[in-house]
């Protein structure tokens, strides 16, 4: 019925598609290793939500910059292009992707008007920066087959870092939390593995489509053997948190600190329109 969606999907590439890769691991430890993942992830969730904090702003900024517009249209303009090439090699299943849905985010984050809510979204999407990273250090590019839809693949991948930065640089409702505090980012890791274990892995088992290497590892996964999910947990719980933290840590350096590319005082502050005077002191 839905064979539209995946049924381009190449199977050349190895570990990519097929019975092969969707019987790498037995059905008993697939429930297994999901059971375990989503309990803990489920008590994580609930006992930190309450900690989550976001600072009160009675005056949210809403001065329309020109940069926030274009990159808006640029990166909608990509999500259209990926549409298009997706339909076109009946390969639509790849848009639930975590890098793919983090673009969707960041769509909404430029489009959105200031609240609490683009806070929190912004906030759990600084702890997704793993996916472009992986995707440049491991491309996987075999499957496209039309060289536009490659040259999407690092454009993409690559605009991934540029919208969060631009966002840290107009400030305002697009802040972090203390350095010190990682309730975010535990809470932000807790819901990337239920949309992992839940959403992509129901939606790959029928289709025997590898969504992010849910059903067998990739040929390059160092940890490749019945053990991989769980190593892949284990190693992405460091690599998330300490990669947003790294992040934030370089854009606050960079915006805050270093006179050629210093626009404010402080990271949470709002990028206004004129420099402000303490800046010219």
């Amino acid at each position: 019925m839905f064979e539209w969606a995946y049924s381009g999907a190449n199977k050349a590439v190895p570990r990519n598609v097929g019975p092969e890769c969707a019987y790498f691991l037995s059905l008993q430890r697939q429930i297994i290793e999901t059971i375990i993942v989503t309990t803990i992830c489920v008590y994580i969730l609930v006992k930190i939500y309450p900690k989550l904090e976001i600072t009160e702003e009675k005056n949210y900024f809403r001065s329309d910059r020109g940069g926030k517009r274009l990159l808006v249209i640029l990166l909608a303009l990509l999500w259209g292009m990926e549409i298009g090439f997706k339909f076109a090699s009946r390969t639509v299943i790849y848009l639930l992707n975590p890098c793919h849905v983090t673009t969707l985010i960041q769509i909404y984050l430029l489009a959105a008007p200031p609240s609490k809510t683009v806070t929190t979204l912004f906030r759990i999407h600084l702890n997704l920066l793993n996916g472009p990273l992986l995707a440049f250090l491991f491309p996987e590019t075999a499957s496209r087959t039309i060289f536009a839809e490659a040259a999407l693949y690092w454009i993409q991948h690559g605009m991934m870092f540029v919208i969060p930065y631009y966002l840290l640089r107009i400030g305002g409702v697009y802040n972090v939390e203390p350095f010190w505090d990682f309730n975010w980012a535990i809470f932000s890791y807790s819901l990337n593995l239920l949309y992992h274990f839940i959403v992509l892995q129901i939606i790959a088992i029928p289709a025997q489509v590898n969504l992010n290497h849910m059903l067998c590892p990739a040929i390059l996964d160092p940890f490749d053997g019945p053990w991989y999910r769980i190593a892949a947990v284990l190693h992405q719980a460091i690599l998330c948190p300490l990669l947003c933290k790294l992040f934030c840590l370089i854009a606050d350096f960079f915006l805050t600190k270093f006179p050629p590319t210093k626009v404010k005082p402080q990271l949470r502050d709002h990028l206004h329109d004129t420099k402000p005077k303490h800046l010219n002191d």
